[in-house]
């Protein structure tokens, strides 16, 4: 079995040719409030940001994951392990689809299984968390779906089209290590 390869799509390392994907995904203003990002990447960073990607994650302290569809390469989204702590053996965990037109098909769903099997099979994490703004039912859902845990709640943390939210911080724990 191949760990990063599902029914439907499979998850892999970036590539050069992932430039202007990432450029658009990186400079999406609809996505901006689920990545704390405020101001546009350019071309030349995301450029620099590919050409260090082959580091591992023991090395950059995170994994970032291009979500394609079996038998294709294009990437509909990406999904990523950030603040990976070897020592305590825990990271975050976030996933966005790009476009629209791919969501609610259970891409995300089949890509968020897929990397969490790997962080407790593959890296031997003890756990992983989310965060979540509590505005996003979707994410809300999909985690949930998956077993992780609410813990905790950071009163009026993002500030989205005139309004504060809170930030749900979400858990999961790899009971079989």
């Amino acid at each position: 079995m191949i760990t990063l390869k599902g029914n439907n799509i499979y998850l892999r390392a970036l590539e050069p040719e992932d430039l202007d994907f990432i450029f658009g995904v990186e400079n999406n203003e609809t996505i901006w409030e689920v990545s704390n990002t405020q101001t546009p990447y350019s071309r030349f960073l995301i450029k620099q940001y590919l050409e260090n990607a082959h580091q591992d994650i023991y090395e950059a302290k995170q994994l970032r994951l291009a979500i394609c569809k079996n038998n294709a390469s294009k990437p509909l989204g990406l999904i990523d392990l950030f603040d990976f702590d070897p020592k305590n053996n825990r990271a975050g965990i976030g996933i966005v689809i790009e476009n629209t037109e791919n969501r609610n098909q259970g891409i995300g769903k089949e890509a968020l299984s897929l990397l969490v099997n790997y962080a407790f099979m593959k890296l031997n994490l003890h756990q992983l968390y989310a965060n979540i703004g509590s505005n996003n039912e979707v994410s809300l859902k999909l985690f949930t779906t998956f077993g992780f845990q609410k813990i905790g709640s950071k009163k009026d943390w993002t500030f989205h089209e005139g309004k504060y939210f809170d930030e749900e911080l979400f858990q999961l724990i790899n009971t079989k290590i």
